[in-house]
């Protein structure tokens, strides 16, 4: 019998078993997919000469994160690789804004659009040096983040306290009118924001943009050689190391409670597979507390919260294999790793109210990875491995392009929504279907079928906006990895501190399970200390 189950080979729960096993426990690992990853894999699927990543590419996150640089996981055979720039967000006039790991080159970029915003940015960088450790401790760790928080008050009082504050609560589209003058700054800003599914007037909008464009600026957005799954490999190789056991194709039907604890898993071919101390469910909330766990367990007021549960938005996804370099318009954009589509912020406010409006976008900001560009393992010499997301309403009432896109995704929609992207590419880069070999759609479907967590391709396990963020994560009065069930733990993108590929939900969940069970050891030798004394007394 194991010690702890874990239900998910995402990287949270991958992160977790590691935690678990460096503790000394026996870890075993149920994973519903033929191989592990969660949304960190790769294949071959558009081309066999090309390397696509099925869901995420860079890793801003992991490169920050205490918790996956503990690992140390280049002695399981990972290796990080940047591209030339982080991050280029052309305009249609030819301007171009550029984040790279030099401020000097980003400020540069900046000045280009108005004099004096590269010092601005300057400006904002070094708030983050001042701040972005305590910061990046406090976001990642455990819930409520005490000595972390600790450690940031006193720096945000250095630093200028509520206006510092201030400053992370804003709306991305206020922060780059109050900092900048031209739209270089902004774009930065606001496209970085939208990696979540914050809209330029959204609370707290500004905060993140400005924590994604500190964490390209001095970690970059760097991918793994090989292909996104070479870090998913490096962690099941570390947890193999220290005698983990990873099962595929276990799908887990039922979270096995008796006498209201986490006793063990049931999968799909009737197999129950025990858990000495815990169960640790890398598992989307919805998954977790309405099909998982029977709701005779589960408190009435958790299930009523449940209903008020919001998701981030669905995703549309266009992999290709390209013949040649992107032709972009605007020549620094051709060393950047990621590529923001969307011609001003304006642009990407309009997106974000047709996603509101649940329309589908008629110009849809897209996020571009060249893969190549940033690894060039990815795909044979002169040729680019190549991707784009966009955001799409969960429920289509209205198609703003004109073309009668209802949101069943069926093959018609998807190749109408696929040209789609294909032409807000050619706005920034003419000729860019010549290039084109091969193409892969992955509408929300397919990407939930991939992956059970990527509820119609949700990404961030749930909405980044404030009202579900901290103590109100996944839902009000929770914030913790613990459930309603003893010993059963949250280890997914749905608890604190939420999406980004960290290991921070998963890490938290293993340490929770670790003081549950010190609790219970030393709640047991109290109670039969208690007891010697009691028969001592009675025997005396």
């Amino acid at each position: 019998m194991p010690d702890a189950v874990v239900v998910g080979a995402g990287p949270n729960g991958l992160v977790a078993a590691n935690l678990l096993a460096d503790a000394g426990w026996t870890v075993e690992v149920l994973e519903e997919q033929p191989e592990p990853g969660g949304a960190v894999r790769h294949d071959r699927g558009v081309d066999p000469a090309f390397v696509n990543d099925l869901f995420s590419s860079f890793y801003p996150f992991a490169a920050a994160s205490p918790v996956i640089v503990r690992l140390n996981l280049a002695e399981h055979g990972l290796r990080w690789t940047h591209a030339p720039h982080v991050l280029a967000h052309p305009l249609t006039d030819g301007r171009c804004a550029v984040l790279d790991r030099s401020v000097d080159v980003t400020a540069a970029s900046l000045d280009a659009f108005a004099a004096g915003d590269g010092d601005a940015w300057r400006r904002l960088h070094r708030m983050w040096q001042h701040v972005g450790t305590e910061l990046t401790d406090a976001l990642l760790g455990p819930f409520p983040p005490v000595r972390p928080a600790l450690r940031l008050a006193a720096r945000v009082h250095a630093a200028g306290g509520l206006r510092l504050a201030r400053t992370l609560l804003l709306p991305v589209r206020r922060l780059g009118e109050e900092e900048f003058r031209g739209e270089g700054g902004r774009l930065l800003l606001a496209g970085n924001a939208l990696h979540a599914d914050l809209a330029p007037e959204s609370a707290i909008s500004g905060g993140f943009g400005w924590l994604m464009s500190m964490l390209g600026q001095t970690c970059g957005f760097p991918v793994p050689v090989g292909g996104a799954g070479a870090l998913t490999a490096a962690l099941a190789a570390r947890l193999r190391a220290r005698g983990g056991v990873l099962r595929c194709r276990r799908p887990v039907t039922r979270i096995l409670v008796r006498s209201g604890r986490a006793v063990g898993v049931l999968t799909a071919d009737g197999e129950e597979v025990p858990a000495r101390h815990a169960v640790l469910a890398d598992v989307a909330v919805p998954v977790l507390y309405g099909r998982l766990v029977g709701a005779e367990h589960l408190p009435a007021r958790l299930l009523s919260d449940l209903h008020r549960f919001q998701w981030d938005f669905a995703t549309f996804k266009v992999d290709w294999a390209l013949d040649g370099p992107v032709p972009w318009a605007a020549e620094s954009v051709v060393g950047a790793g990621t590529v923001h589509l969307a011609d001003g912020v304006d642009e990407l406010t309009r997106f974000a109210a047709q996603i509101a409006m649940r329309q589908v976008p008629d110009r849809p900001f897209a996020l571009f990875g060249q893969m190549t560009t940033t690894d060039a393992t990815r795909s044979p010499l002169g040729t680019e491995s190549a991707w784009a997301y966009t955001h799409v309403p969960r429920e289509v009432t209205d198609d703003a392009g004109g073309q009668g896109l209802t949101g069943v995704w069926d093959t018609r929609e998807q190749e109408i929504m696929a040209d789609r992207v294909e032409r807000q590419v050619e706005r920034f880069a003419p000729g860019f279907r010549a290039v084109v070999r091969a193409r892969r759609v992955l509408a929300p479907p397919t990407l939930q079928s991939l992956d059970r967590n990527l509820d119609a391709g949700a990404v961030n396990g749930g909405t980044t906006a404030l009202h579900q963020q901290a103590v109100f994560r996944p839902m009000p009065g929770t914030g913790r990895p613990a459930t309603p069930v003893a010993g059963l733990f949250l280890a997914s993108a749905g608890a604190h501190p939420g999406g980004g590929v960290h290991g921070a939900p998963g890490a938290n969940a293993a340490r929770a399970a670790l003081r549950h069970r010190m609790r219970r050891t030393w709640t047991g030798a109290g109670c039969a200390r208690s007891r010697d004394r009691r028969d001592g007394r009675q025997a005396g």
